[in-house]
């Protein structure tokens, strides 16, 4: 699987939000983990545990083996599951996820890139309600969609009673549209901070935001 640069500076992002604000966390969730790289993104700046569930077998097997290879193998357990079939035991500090994107869109011959990137496995209902039962009263949840789903999000999460706690609307460049948001909510009450990074400046170099969220991960910036 191909690691995306909008799902590294959803990594970078909740990293950076982690640091500044320091929640309590112990227990932590990453819903569709893909290749591993949210998961392994965080567990080099927090000592908290990540449990991961992935529905996709051979997503699984990449990234267990991508964990095994890292110095924070132990604090990284992979679910071969759905979420409908994950029963976990515990409330959960922290939820992130880099959900199905295209609801409704298009698919392709691929089944593996449908269950990666259309919701027809897991809707955008049934994560947040998943959340709102596994979450801990003062726990946190971050999403990243794509921009055009702005407005659902907003309002499945006022159904749940959830609070936004923050939201970055991303675009290539400032002379784009937005592309895709990240979201942070709670069950607290919280003001919420809008603001946009734009992933790029003139002649195609990173922006100044993008580098210093990312300058921790990439090798060449």
């Amino acid at each position: 699987m191909k690691v995306c640069t909008d799902s590294c500076l959803f990594g970078a992002w909740i990293n950076d939000w982690l640091i500044k604000t320091k929640p309590h966390i112990s227990n932590t969730l990453d819903i569709g983990t893909g290749t591993g790289l949210l998961s392994l993104m965080l567990t080099q700046n927090h000592s908290f545990e990540i449990d991961a569930v992935e529905i996709d077998a051979s997503a699984f097997n990449q990234a267990n083996q991508n964990v095994a290879n890292t110095n924070w193998k132990n604090q990284i357990n992979i679910q071969l599951t759905s979420l409908q079939e994950f029963l976990p035991t515990k409330k959960y500090d922290f939820i992130f996820s880099n959900p199905p994107f295209y609801e409704n869109d298009l698919k392709s011959n691929d089944s593996s890139k449908n269950l990666a990137k259309h919701d027809s496995g897991l809707s955008l209902e049934t994560l947040v309600s998943f959340i709102a039962e596994n979450l801990s009263d003062t726990g946190f949840a971050a999403l990243l969609l794509p921009f055009h789903r702005k407005k659902h999000i907003e309002d499945l999460l006022k159904d749940f009673s959830f609070s936004i706690v923050a939201q970055t609307l991303v675009k290539q460049s400032a002379s784009h549209n937005h592309f895709r948001t990240m979201i942070l909510f709670s069950k607290k009450t919280a003001m919420q901070q809008e603001n946009e990074i734009n992933i790029h400046e003139e002649r195609n170099m990173y922006s100044t935001e993008f580098l210093h969220l990312l300058k921790g991960y990439y090798l060449h910036l």
